[in-house]
């Protein structure tokens, strides 16, 4: 499909110096190299999207997939292909390996970065050209590059940052350039209509067949309590190598955690202040209000490994691990989909980029619609921005989110533990 000088795309992980012979000067190439990764994304039964990262002339430093789901299974619901691609960069950059600043970087995208995605993307900074616009869940999800679920000051920032290159043609793939230029280094700055029509085609294909291969969760009546199992079994074992605290506290009733739960989040938000963070935290109760995970960020690793992004991939991976292992006659029942938990953030979300991955991130866990019998699996302790503003700015996140999903954080009822939180809970 690449139609420059240069060798095949590749979705391992590059070491400095192994793809110096790799370079795009041409918008085309380097959407067909996205393109590419897309299609092995869809080999995988995945979600297919996929990037390539460029530095400033061009030169590729690596390019990534979807990772969703493997095995038809979900992985990760964070593995998207930018967010991936940033933390990869500041994984090279804590190893000692040299890479342009973030500001010279563009990261070139077969569909329109989601919510999580873009604001990793403007959390780090980095520049980036969309093939196919996404209107269901894309940032840019009304075509206009007007970014109607930014806040203003960070709408600026994506159009100044973000390019939608034209399309040829005359059919409805065909499109003229909006928003940012490309960057200087192309040549060539227009998409070949059949190149965008794959990036489109291919993802909306995997859509329905990707949510019904992954949809063998069991309903909340065919759950178990996981403090049924013995200590020394090996759903509890892993479960503590990860957070050592877990299962030490449940909540008096489901879904209501109390100021138990406090000491864990204030615990975790000190340890996101000592890596780098704000001191936020979140914890994960399952179905039964059993606490699973209290986590911290980790900004020292990565501007983008935020508390929530920490704590859903991990319980993610955990399930994948033990499904592989043990079985899901034998996990499922106890380690139960997220969306019949309930997520409790010490913070509550703002309009900021970092808040834009987890709501973002939160919609991906998800997979779908929330179940009627727990439509407020997003909890807050103490709030950022009044009730009244969240509510308005969720309601302008892209259709997955706000009419789908219908991602609505609230601050737990609980009065104890909000005046736990607001006493205890660092300041930075």
């Amino acid at each position: 499909m690449c139609n420059c000088n240069c060798n095949s795309s590749n979705n391992t992980v590059l070491k400095a110096g192994e793809v110096n012979d790799v370079t795009y000067v041409s918008v085309e190439a380097a959407a067909a190299a996205a393109a590419d990764q897309a299609m092995q994304a869809y080999c995988q039964n995945t979600f297919s999207v996929g990037g390539v990262m460029l530095d400033g002339t061009g030169k590729v430093l690596n390019a990534i997939h979807n990772n969703v789901v493997m095995n038809n299974k979900t992985n990760d619901p964070t593995a998207h292909g930018e967010r991936q691609l940033i933390d990869w960069y500041y994984a090279q950059i804590a190893q000692g390996v040299e890479l342009p600043p973030p500001s010279e970087i563009t990261i070139v995208t077969s569909l329109d970065p989601c919510c999580m995605c873009t604001g990793s993307i403007i959390t780090g900074g980095f520049n980036v050209i969309s093939a196919a616009f996404d209107t269901y869940s894309g940032i840019n999800y009304d075509t206009l590059a007007d970014f109607p679920s930014l806040s203003a000051d960070l709408a600026l920032v994506a159009q100044e940052t973000f390019s939608y290159p034209a399309v040829n043609g005359d059919n409805c793939f065909s499109r003229p350039a909006s928003s940012a230029p490309v960057a200087e280094f192309f040549t060539q700055d227009v998409i070949d209509v059949q190149t965008l029509a794959l990036c489109e085609s291919i993802f909306d294909a995997t859509l329905t067949q990707v949510k019904a291969s992954i949809n063998s969760d069991l309903p909340p009546d065919q759950l178990k309590d996981i403090k049924e199992l013995p200590a020394d079994d090996p759903i509890v074992v892993a479960l503590q190598a990860i957070y050592p605290d877990a299962l030490q506290y449940t909540a008096p009733s489901r879904g209501a955690p109390d100021d138990g739960l406090a000491p864990f989040l204030i615990e975790a938000a000190n340890t996101d202040i000592a890596q780098g963070g704000k001191g936020n935290s979140v914890a994960f109760l399952d179905y039964f209000g059993n606490l699973l995970l209290c986590l911290s960020g980790d900004e020292k690793a990565s501007l983008i490994q935020t508390a929530f992004l920490l704590v859903t991939r991990n319980y993610a991976q955990l399930r994948y691990n033990l499904r592989d292992s043990l079985g899901d006659e034998k996990v499922l029942p106890y380690l139960g989909h997220p969306k019949y938990g309930t997520f409790v953030f010490s913070h509550g979300p703002d309009e900021s980029s970092h808040s834009l991955i987890e709501l973002g991130a939160y919609g991906s866990t998800m997979e779908g619609a929330l179940p009627e019998e727990n439509p407020n699996s997003f909890q807050y302790g103490v709030p950022t921005i009044a009730q009244t503003e969240l509510d308005a700015y969720c309601q302008k996140l892209p259709p997955l989110y706000s009419s789908e999903i219908k991602v609505h954080p609230q601050q737990v009822v609980d009065q104890g533990l909000i005046d736990a939180l607001e006493a205890g809970l660092p300041t930075v």
